[in-house]
Parts: C-alpha cells; sequence; structure tokens
C-alpha cells in the first residue's frame, strides 16, 4: 500500500522496550515532541502496569498542557445510507438486503438540524454513503452542508459542519471548501493490504489507494484540516496505529501539515454483517486505552476522537488519557433525531452505538471531572486552521484560547439549554476556572460573559 512500508512496521512489532527505554521516550513527551515509529513501537510493546502508568500520566500531562481541560463535544448527522460499496463489516454495504435505505431530502436536513440545534449542539459532523455517480454525490453534500448552516434556532445556529466523506477529485474537494465544512475526515478502515482487499469487495471503496490519496487530494484543493483513523478490529490494532503513524509522516514530509484529528472507532455490531459480530481482531479495553495514550504521545498536536461506540464508562476513563474530541447522543442512521419520540433504526443504522446518554448527561459526567465541555468553533472562523493551527497547538499555545472559548460556549449551553440541576454544576465549575485566571483573561472572559447575560451570542477569543 502506498506510504505504507509492511516489512518496517513488521520489524517494528518486534520491539521489545525495557524500562530504561521506555522513560527515556516519555522524558521526550515532556517537551511536547513528535515521536518517531520506532519510539511508538516501544510504548505500544509494553504491558507492565507500572510503565502502563507512566504512559497514561503522560498522556494525560501532554493533552493538559497543550488543550487544557477542555472537551469539545459534536454529534453526527447521518443524511444517506444509500451506498455502492460493498464493506463486509458495514451496515450500510450495498448487498446488505435487511438495511432499509434512505436518503434525506433538503427539507428532511433541515429539520434534523432543528432537532439538534433545539438541545444545545452546535457542531455537527456529515455523514453520507456513497453513490456511484460523482456529480451526485457532490451536489448532494454540498446542498447539505449549506442547509445545515441555514438553520436558525432563536438565533442559534450551527457554527462548524465536518464532513466524513468518500473520496473526491480536487475540483469536488474545492467545491466542498466553498460551502464552508471544517475538517474533512476519512478513514482507511485498515491499512493492512491484504485484509483491506478482503473486507472491500465491491464499489470505489475497493480501491485502496484512491482512499489513501484523498488526504493529499483535500490538501490540493485548499482543505487544511483532515481527520484520519483506522476501524480498530479488521486488523492487529498496533499494526493499524504505527501504519497510520507512518501515513501521517508522509503527509508531513509531502505536505507540510499532518492530521487536524484522528479518530478510533472500534467495530461493532452491524445489521447484515456476519464479519463485524465475530471480528478477527477484537482489542481489550486495557489495549484500546494503552493505544489511545500512546496516540497522544506520539502526535500531541492532534485532537483525538472518541465515538458513542464505546461505553460510558469506557468514554469517562478516555478522556483522562488524551481524548479531547467526543460525539454525544449519536444516531447513526438517516432521520435518526425525533422529537419526544424512539427512533426504531435497527435496520437502517451503520453499526451499533453504545453510549446512549443525552448531552445533558455527557456534560454533566466531564464537569464532575473537572472538564469544560466546549461548543467552539472560533479556530475555524479565526483561521487558525492547517498550519496556523498547528503553530499555536505544537508548543501548547493554543491552550488558553482554548479555555476561554470553552467556557464562553459552556455558559451559552448552560443558559440556554441544561437543565436546573447541570445548570448549578456547570456555574460552580466556571467559578472554580475563572479563579484560576490572570486578571487580564479574567477581565476578558467577564465582559464575554455580560454579553451573553444581554443576549449576546457566537463571540469568542
Amino acid at each position: 500500500m502506498k506510504h505504507v512500508n509492511e516489512t518496517k512496521i513488521n520489524s517494528l512489532l518486534k520491539i521489545e522496550a525495557t524500562g530504561k527505554n521506555i522513560d527515556d521516550v516519555l522524558e521526550k513527551t515532556t517537551c511536547l515532541e513528535r515521536l518517531t515509529l520506532e519510539e511508538s513501537a516501544k510504548l505500544l510493546s509494553v504491558t507492565d502496569s507500572v510503565l502502563l502508568k507512566k504512559i497514561y500520566n503522560a498522556a494525560a500531562y501532554v493533552k493538559n498542557t497543550i488543550y487544557g481541560r477542555r472537551v469539545v463535544m459534536f454529534v453526527p448527522l447521518y443524511i444517506s445510507n444509500l451506498c455502492a460499496n460493498t464493506c463486509l463489516y458495514c451496515g450500510f454495504a450495498s448487498n446488505n438486503k435487511l438495511t432499509v435505505r434512505k436518503k434525506l431530502t433538503i427539507l428532511e436536513i433541515k429539520e434534523q438540524t432543528e432537532i439538534l440545534l433545539k438541545r444545545g449542539h452546535k457542531r455537527i459532523l456529515m455523514v453520507a454513503g456513497e453513490t456511484s455517480s460523482s456529480k451526485e454525490n457532490i451536489d448532494y453534500y454540498v446542498n447539505g452542508v449549506k442547509a445545515i448552516y441555514s438553520v436558525d434556532y432563536k438565533g442559534n445556529k450551527i457554527k462548524r459542519v465536518n464532513v466524513n466523506l468518500a473520496p473526491m477529485s480536487v475540483d469536488n474537494f474545492k467545491k466542498l471548501k466553498e460551502a464552508g465544512i471544517g475538517t474533512y475526515q476519512i478513514f482507511q478502515e485498515t491499512y493492512h493490504e491484504k485484509t483491506y482487499r478482503k473486507l472491500h469487495i465491491a464499489g470505489a471503496k475497493s480501491d485502496h489507494d484512491n482512499r489513501l490519496d484523498a488526504i493529499g487530494n483535500a490538501f490540493k484543493a485548499g482543505i487544511d484540516d483532515v481527520g484520519i483513523g483506522p476501524l480498530l478490529g479488521l486488523y492487529y490494532h498496533r499494526f493499524e496505529i504505527l501504519a497510520m503513524l507512518m501515513h501521517i509522516e508522509y503527509l508531513e514530509k509531502t505536505y507540510g501539515l499532518g492530521p487536524h484529528t484522528i479518530s478510533v472507532p472500534r467495530i461493532e455490531p452491524a445489521p447484515g454483517s456476519v464479519y463485524a459480530l465475530n471480528p478477527e481482531y477484537p482489542l481489550t479495553d486495557e489495549e484500546f486505552k494503552k493505544l489511545v495514550a500512546v496516540l497522544r504521545l506520539s502526535v500531541p498536536y492532534t485532537g483525538i476522537i472518541m465515538s458513542t461506540r464505546e461505553t460510558a464508562d469506557l468514554r469517562d476513563v478516555l478522556v483522562n488519557l488524551g481524548v479531547s474530541q467526543i460525539s454525544a447522543e449519536s444516531k447513526v442512521t438517516p432521520g435518526g433525531y425525533e422529537e419526544n419520540s424512539i427512533h426504531n433504526d435497527k435496520l437502517e443504522r451503520q453499526f451499533s452505538v453504545n453510549d446512549q446518554r443525552s448531552l445533558d448527561e455527557i456534560v454533566q459526567s466531564l464537569m464532575s471531572q473537572g472538564f469544560i465541555p466546549s461548543f467552539c468553533a472560533a479556530c475555524y472562523r479565526k483561521n487558525r486552521t492547517g498550519g496556523h493551527f498547528m503553530d499555536l497547538a505544537k508548543p501548547g499555545k493554543i491552550k488558553h484560547i482554548c479555555d476561554i472559548n470553552a467556557l464562553i460556549t459552556l455558559k451559552e449551553y448552560l443558559d440556554d439549554f441544561a437543565k436546573p440541576e447541570i445548570k448549578k454544576i456547570g456555574y460552580k465549575l466556571i467559578e472554580e476556572c475563572k479563579a484560576k485566571l490572570d486578571k487580564s483573561s479574567l477581565d476578558m472572559l467577564e465582559n464575554f460573559f455580560q454579553n451573553i447575560d444581554n443576549g449576546v451570542r457566537d463571540k469568542y477569543v
């Protein structure tokens, strides 16, 4: 597979690091430096509980040093499960006769967006299957993004639309950028070529090099915020992580940019997929925790996304080990968000969701741990993307901006949407955070808060 040297990765998998090796690597992470593939391989080889705790502590330190205590909130919005690809692990596979197919109209996309706005969401990840017509795809994607941005609910609007979409031409990526997307996200699924070919048996997605080239085409089109990730469980997880890190090194060398975000989804059961019920390479929760922490140390500047595939308890742990963005109350089927009813999505969903908590419940859980739930999209609005963002993130200079904007958006959420018991916890957390600010930052924050009290919304540093 292009950009991935499987022979080198297999040699790295033979590394068995000593305690001294690990201490040397962790010392480097205190300076927020990127790790080499060999250093990442050493950390991934650790099984000793004492050394694992050191890795976890280092990951928490790096995350807090770069991003502070904020955790960004978002929600996926599936607009279509029509798909021309046949992937053995996916509920949307074209040959899956159980799946009820649905493609939202523009009006339905707006209706779903309004429901999410009423609940307090401000960041959406738009997701769609891939049909065989590239023109039909791009026109639908662009109109979908515009529809989401157009919805206004009592002065509240979606601040940022990220997208998880199939590869496309540079020209079509340019159209997507012009529509105002934030991050373009695409998963390679598996970096192991033989496994990729076995699992993707029909459709455009069966061309693994085309999928691998998608990020480069997005960069060429001027999209400088991208997200990548493997689907863990399709192949050996340590191989996948090292291969992805090798992919990142290629992107940094070729385009001068790495990914804005890394996602680490684990395979979950999907309707009509026998493979998804019995994945060949499952990994334990402990292996998963180590993997997340090592990623935080290996690529410290990158946001790590955790989906609702994981349980509530595990997600509450992982935000302490490097995760900086999480989804909330996700529905993974088109039209899944309904008011005052439970949507029966068993035959429409892409995979099973384990964390069923509401946005309020997840916000409460984060705040109880001292994290600041953030609905911010300021960097996107202020053109702090791509290289500009990396220049701030790599030395930890983005932290102060993140914390201030997180507090601003949290107060907006508490004032406008939260239940009384959530408001009480949130306002207490805000006061605790204010007590740690210097006078200049406190004065600035108080000015923003006064404007919020006077009805002003969507202002940021």
